[in-house]
């Protein structure tokens, strides 16, 4: 093997000063900490049906050399004046002519007073791709293209980098007609070549090449993971520390005394990792569905209940699939499709190699909720093995969670004495359960690689945003079983984002979990195709194999398995499980006021009454006239968005706790709420009042109604719902209309009859309101047409076709191109045109893949001439900065509706941040947040509005005029 000299080993890689001291670190120590990291985060950290994607045209010997490779030739492109001439962070003049003076001492001259004209046209990680692919190495294009994007993008293949920006290169460029001065250009060239030339022969030799023409191509996908696992490898080993208390080394920089030879590379790179590793991986086992002792039941064994027969039937044929990619279920509300999920995701990762489990549903407050029941999921599979599981919460305001932040930290798991890993066997034995715990190292952009993860789909859908460092989102999600909840809920603009990431997610073989309870048979088929799509391309349906009526099946439950290319459809389940609900539904036009005296009326001799509505100001409103007719005896509660963090934890806890299962419920109670009553809270309604919408919404919210078997008062035997908002033929409230639009109005309002039987109704009626074959039926209605309603409903119909094809291309703009497994495709230029920075910004994040509107958030306080305060009466200085931060609310769409008014509301804000809190620019829970100073009475005014707060009715807001 090719030794380095004194000339290659010293090439700075690194450089700071601390403290005083001054220290480096060369070139060759980096690139082999990089290389020995990446082929053990190949052999270790990697799963195993990661590792059989990338081998699908590669030998695991050949894919591992190729690791090898792009470990250490990432920062090729250090080896160059242009790199090795640059200033250092902090401005250390004497730190930069020390390591330049090594320079000069070791094999090239010159460098002291060298001024390039533009080495910023030449970033390291350009100029290595640039080097390794000129006619001197002739490395694919594909592998170069990793190199060059190992800082989180791959820009178009750099063909005349070296002939433009020669000098960047080899220190000199042009011609002299001086022969003396030309001979002395041409030495000083050849010092960068011949540096250049044994860097690469040592990193050849060093990932097991006997030369260049053996580096293989990969594919678009393969390089997209390769790039991604490169990616982790340069940040692991280029982190000094493990974290900023800077107490635990990993790969420290040495002091400028000391050299490429007194690093022992062997000790430092087992020390980094013995480090940096704290968690261990699961290891799934086959769900046990028998045993010597005949059936066993998996359900009880997991949650302490019997499962009922659709489970059984549902996970044995997931079970039985061989080679499964999607999964989707349809089940009735309150059916356990969750446990079915977990379990499923137990089976799936174990029969294709995965090692961890990422669930996604559509709100933070169902994460939440569902982050308790996985938590508890994933504490079983931990205590089983003896492992400590990493397990995150992935949203935007998960910091504030308690769950989340009661969980331990990850802890080493190695035994630093003898240098051997702590096996979960040996921890079984030394009497250790095994624990959840959260790694501080997996965070930020590096979020997505934990293990275990609960989070919003936001955290999927962003797999089909361009964006700088998506290789490692790719990479995380790779390597799970994917659970995707409430896949009804995504609209036209999101759904085109999740078809996007599934075609992703089928072309590294992933399998995916879809839950429903309320799924239109066109999306089910949308999103099917799209992962068959991404696994076996354009031509897919060549390879299909699927039952003639696949793609109208409308049983109820039903079950959909996508095995290889084969659909496979269990339509039968047995014995019926549970009991029939036949609800009654009445339509209900009533001013607020007496739709107030109803209600009250309705529970005049007990009960628990519903009132879902479709806006915050509607329920604010209809709580204050309910507050106001009713006496001191019927509970009033109230719960939507527009809350601080901590009140609507504590409604939702006081809500669960009256009238959940097994709750003490009041005897009489009016629960007035938005959408967020919808999903995640199993709480029991025994009347319910509804505004219209959408027909698969309406299921959901009658989910809540009679959902546990109970005593209910006498008139409540019956579960009833009402549906309020209907003024008249195609005439609803125009806050109802603004959020659904007309056309699924007229739709459900057209096809939802008397009575619902739950859950036999919940299929046939979906389709109906989703299908576009039904309109004809809504045209030529008799009472349509004599009302002259036809033309309405054309014109919503034509509004609605419009809105879904805007909605796609808007999706288009940012989103990533589908896999292309063609052989010249690379991932130059796969992210170009990206969406920017979103950085730290949650709501920006979900603002690309969702089609919100962007608005503001801020953190409300009470500023009075006594001083500042917590709303709850606490003064601020003596809280600290985390549950200041927690005091959050997000200011309604309305006062920043145009671009003018929000970036007048930012001006505004940061006005009175700086008066009242400038210090929070300092602290790191508070940086970059804006107040809302309200006065004793919880009020202030922003732009034309007057908004006020109560524990009560959460935040409302009303023009400045209307308190003239």
């Amino acid at each position: 093997m090719v030794a380095l000299t004194a000339r290659e080993t010293s090439l700075w890689a690194k450089k700071s000063t601390e403290e005083g001291e001054q220290y480096w670190l060369p070139l060759a120590v980096h690139l082999i900490d990089t290389s020995h990291v990446i082929n053990w985060l190949f052999l270790h950290w990697l799963d195993e049906g990661q590792r059989l994607f990338l081998e699908q045209s590669l030998s695991e010997e050949s894919l591992q050399k190729l690791i090898k490779f792009l470990g250490f030739f990432h920062d090729f492109g250090k080896a160059t004046p242009a790199f090795q001439t640059k200033a250092s962070y902090d401005g250390n003049r004497s730190l930069d002519g020390e390591l330049i003076d090594r320079l000069n001492r070791h094999g090239f001259a010159d460098l002291t007073d060298l001024v390039l004209a533009s080495p910023q046209k030449s970033p390291h990680a350009l100029a290595g791709e640039a080097l390794l692919e000129s006619k001197r190495f002739r490395i694919p294009q594909s592998v170069g293209a990793i190199i060059g994007g190992h800082h989180g993008k791959a820009g178009n293949p750099p063909r005349h980098q070296i002939r433009d920006y020669t000098a960047n290169y080899f220190q000199v460029d042009g011609h002299s007609n001086d022969s003396m001065k030309e001979a002395h250009r041409q030495e000083l060239a050849q010092s960068w070549q011949d540096a250049q030339q044994r860097l690469f022969d040592y990193g050849l030799a060093l990932a097991g090449y006997q030369n260049a023409e053996e580096i293989p191509e990969v594919s678009q996908p393969e390089a997209v993971l390769l790039e991604g696992l490169l990616i982790m490898a340069d940040w692991l080993a280029s982190s000094e520390y493990l974290d900023n208390s800077h107490r635990e080394p990993l790969f420290p920089l040495i002091r400028v005394d000391q050299s490429f030879q007194d690093v022992d590379l062997l000790k430092r790179y087992q020390n980094g990792i013995l480090t940096w590793k704290r968690t261990d991986k699961w290891e799934p086992r086959e769900v046990q569905l028998t045993n010597a002792n005949g059936p066993v039941d998996p359900y009880f064994e997991r949650w302490g209940f019997r499962a009922h027969h659709t489970q059984l039937v549902m996970t044995k044929a997931i079970q039985d699939a061989l080679d499964p990619g999607m999964v989707v279920v349809e089940a009735g509300m309150g059916s356990g499709k969750t446990e079915v999920a977990l379990l499923a995701a137990e089976e799936l990762a174990y029969k294709t190699g995965r090692n961890g489990v990422y669930m996604g549903l559509p709100t933070q407050a169902t994460s939440n909720a569902m982050f308790e029941r996985f938590l508890r999921w994933a504490k079983q599979l931990a205590d089983q093995e003896g492992k400590q599981l990493s397990i995150d919460l992935a949203h935007s305001k998960s910091a504030f969670n308690l769950s989340l932040r009661a969980l331990p930290r990850a802890t080493n798991v190695y035994d630093r004495d003898e240098l051997v890993a702590k096996t979960p066997a040996a921890r079984r034995l030394q009497g250790k359960t095994g624990a959840t715990v959260v790694d501080s190292w997996l965070t930020g952009k590096k979020e997505m690689l934990n293990d275990f993860i609960v989070g919003t789909i936001d955290n999927l859908l962003l797999m089909g945003l361009k964006k700088k460092h998506l290789f490692l989102r790719h990479l995380g999600f790779s390597g799970k079983v994917v659970i995707l909840d409430e896949v009804h809920a995504y609209d036209t603009y999101m759904t085109s984002y999740l078809e996007r990431s599934l075609n992703w997610l089928g072309a590294y073989h992933v399998p995916v979990i879809l839950l429903s309870a309320t799924l239109p048979v066109d999306k089910r088929n949308v999103l099917l195709r799209a992962y068959l799509r991404g696994k076996y391309g354009r031509r897919y349906q060549s390879q299909l194999v699927a039952p003639a009526d696949w793609e109208t099946a409308q049983a109820y439950p039903l079950l959909t398995i996508l095995d290889g290319s084969e659909i496979k459809q269990t339509t039968k389940f047995g014995p019926t499980d549970g009991v029939s609900k036949n609800l009654r539904v009445q339509r209900l036009n009533l001013p607020d006021t007496e739709l107030a005296t109803a209600i009250l009326q309705k529970i005049q001799d007990g009960g628990v009454a519903g009132v879902i509505v479709n806006t915050v100001r509607r329920a604010q409103e209809l709580t204050k006239l309910i507050l106001d007719s009713c006496d001191s005896r019927v509970e009033v509660m109230l719960l939507h968005s527009a809350y601080l963090a901590p009140d609507r934890a504590k409604q939702e806890r006081e809500l669960q706790a009256k009238i959940g299962k097994n709750g003490q419920r009041p005897n009489r109670l009016v629960v007035v709420g938005t959408q967020v009553l919808e999903q995640s809270l199993d709480i029991d309604f025994d009347v319910l009042y509804t505004d219209i919408a959408p027909m698969d919404l309406i299921l959901q919210r009658a989910g809540r109604l009679h959902r546990h078997a109970i005593t209910r008062p006498k008139e409540l035997q019956n579960p009833e719902v009402f549906i309020m908002g209907i003024q008249g033929l195609a005439t609803y409230d125009a806050g109802d209309q603004a959020v659904y639009g007309q056309y699924l109005l007229m739709k459900t309002d057209h096809f939802l009859g008397d009575t619902i039987r739950l859950p036999e109704d919940i299929s046939p009626l979906v389709q109906k309101v989703y299908s576009s074959s039904t309109d004809a039926e809504v045209k030529k209605s008799e009472q349509a047409q004599a009302d002259g309603e036809v033309n309405e409903f054309e014109q919503a119909q034509a509004d609605f076709a419009q809105l879904q094809c805007d909605s796609k291309k808007k999706a288009k703009v940012f989103q990533i191109a589908k896999p292309n497994f063609k052989p010249d495709a690379t991932i130059h230029s796969w992210l170009d045109n990206d969406y920017g920075d979103l950085g730290k910004d949650g709501q920006k994040a979900s603002a690309a893949v969702r089609d919100i509107q962007e608005s503001l958030e801020v953190i409300l306080v009470k500023c009075t001439n006594q001083g500042a305060f917590l709303l709850d009466g606490r003064p601020i200085q003596k809280v600290a900065s985390r549950e200041i931060a927690e005091q959050v609310i997000r200011i309604p769409v309305a006062i920043t509706a145009y671009s003018s008014e929000l970036d007048a509301a930012i001006t505004e804000l940061e006005k009175r941040t700086q008066k009242y809190f400038a210090e929070w620019q300092l602290d790191p829970w508070l940086r970059g947040d804006l107040a809302l100073p309200l006065d004793d009475h919880l009020s202030t005014t922003l732009g034309r509005w007057r908004l006020t707060y109560s524990s009560k009715l959460g935040l409302s807001y009303a023009k400045e005029d209307d308190y003239d």
